[in-house]
């Protein structure tokens, strides 16, 4: 499992535009990079990222190999409802990680 951060507020008012930021830890191999060895590291990239208020996508991205390794997202949203935000990133061999956040509206 990889490690993963996200910062965003953890209350808002109904209405306010709150910026989500998320970065995890990934190497980020496009499979075109000798190694030490001189043999070709194999592709290993993040290919999706989705985050969920609530049931809505807020935001989605497809990820290629030019992304750096380790890679931050940044978006906002609008603070509609007391909901937890869902963060879901998806790649190569198979590679999914979820983390979760909950957003308090006032």
């Amino acid at each position: 499992m990889a490690r993963a951060i996200v910062t965003m507020p953890k209350t808002a008012a109904k209405g306010e535009v709150i910026q989500i930021r998320t970065l995890i830890a990934h190497p980020m191999e496009t499979g075109y990079r000798p190694g030490d060895d001189g043999r070709i590291v194999p592709r290993n990239i993040l290919r999706r990222f989705v985050c969920r208020y609530g049931d809505e996508v807020v935001f989605e991205a497809d990820l290629y190999p030019a992304v750096a390794a380790n890679p931050l997202v940044a978006f906002h949203t609008v603070a509609t409802t007391s909901a937890t935000l869902t963060f879901t990133w998806e790649g190569d061999n198979g590679f999914a990680q979820t983390e979760t956040a909950t957003l308090m509206v006032t």
